[in-house]
């Protein structure tokens, strides 16, 4: 089953942005302006960040963040990960979930063996890759989160079966 957490992760600051402390925000919720819509947002740490949304920008948000007057302090918030309560959220639909919720699953092969779990969640730009730690072997390997490679996701039995594209987990 999932990792519990009661916190979800909906952006991260990964740019700042001209000299008054402006930063730009990579956002992972359907809709960008919907990142200040699900209430008090705070960092790894658990502390609030109040941000104030200014516009899109290519590949994400334009945001002031409260207490942030110049580009010094905003460069220290890069990477920054911003969080909202799970209770914040809408439940998921039938058939849909949170990428949070993939995080700690088992990961199968369809004949059955276990590969490994969901470490992390991945977008680099090109698509959602399950990033996933290997039990027969150290390391990870990025998995494309698409139906042809992930064909069944089952949340209740904590369990993502795969068809590995050849030499994935060679």
């Amino acid at each position: 089953m999932p990792d519990g957490s009661d916190r979800v992760l909906v952006g991260e600051i990964v740019a700042v942005h001209g000299v008054r402390g402006l930063v730009k925000v990579r956002v992972f919720t359907d809709h960008p302006d919907g990142l200040t819509g699900y209430g008090e947002i705070s960092d790894q740490a658990g502390r609030v960040v109040r941000l104030e949304l200014r516009g899109p920008t290519k590949g994400g948000m334009l945001a002031a963040v409260e207490g942030v007057q110049d580009r010094t302090q905003a460069e220290a918030l890069r990477g920054t990960r911003l969080y909202v309560s799970r209770e914040a959220l809408p439940d998921a639909d039938e058939g849909e979930f949170y990428q949070a919720d993939l995080v700690g699953m088992t990961v199968r092969l369809e004949d059955g063996t276990v590969v490994g779990d969901i470490k992390a969640v991945q977008n680099f730009g090109a698509g959602d890759l399950l990033e996933v730690k290997l039990t027969a072997q150290s390391g990870t390997v990025l998995v494309p989160f698409t139906e042809e490679v992930v064909p069944a996701v089952d949340l209740e039995a904590g369990v993502v079966t795969v068809t590995p594209i050849p030499g994935l987990l060679d």
